[in-house]
């Protein structure tokens, strides 16, 4: 990793969203940030019946993926140095595991380093309506310092399509490492 280029990690789990997942590596290329790339085999599954994409077009817009049981490959150690670790859709099922540090992928073993390493965490948690336990997990993330930032649309936005309704949300999580993807309309330029 270049000393000034931002190096994050993107995690696709089997929740409902992918398309925050793929809007999120198209961003990230946009704006020249390194990607690493880890889905796991749901968010394949959900992959297929969501859109038009495969697991190897989403490890082609990435610089680097991983198999998802591959628990020594180098996002895997707090060594690895990045700017933190995005979990775009996050099933409840990987959200339980980051909560509680018991990890069985890579992904839940990555964000279990980027906790510790006190770098950033971002969870865009789909599930509705949320159980006590969904409720206590995303708390016990937050207290660990992880960011529980579900995908919701902002309307003062006058959405005119879902693409919109993804940007705004996909743009908002972006905010939170510091990127500007040039696709959020903010509150003040509503005119509202």
């Amino acid at each position: 990793m270049s000393e000034n280029r931002k190096r994050i990690i993107v995690g696709l789990s089997g929740a409902s969203g992918a398309v925050y997942g793929i809007k999120i590596l198209e961003s990230l290329r946009e704006l020249g940030v390194e990607s690493h790339l880890i889905i796991s085999k749901a968010a394949e599954m959900t992959l297929a019946y969501e859109t038009e994409f495969t697991a190897k077009d989403l490890r082609a817009m990435a610089d680097k993926s991983y198999p998802i049981g591959d628990v020594g490959a180098a996002c895997s150690s707090g060594s690895f140095k990045t700017d933190g670790m995005i979990v775009a859709p996050c099933s409840m099922k990987s959200l339980a595991e980051i909560a509680t540090g018991v990890t069985s992928s890579l992904l839940t073993r990555a964000a279990d380093v980027v906790l510790k390493e006190r770098r950033r965490l971002v969870l865009m948690v789909r599930e509705t309506p949320l159980t006590n336990v969904h409720l206590r997990n995303m708390l016990t993330v937050s207290e660990m310092g992880g960011i529980i930032a579900p995908p919701v649309p902002g309307f003062y936005t006058k959405p005119e399509s879902i693409d919109d309704l993804v940007e705004h949300s996909v743009g908002r999580v972006l905010d939170l490492f510091g990127l500007e993807t040039g696709r959020v309309t903010r509150w003040r330029d509503t005119g509202v």
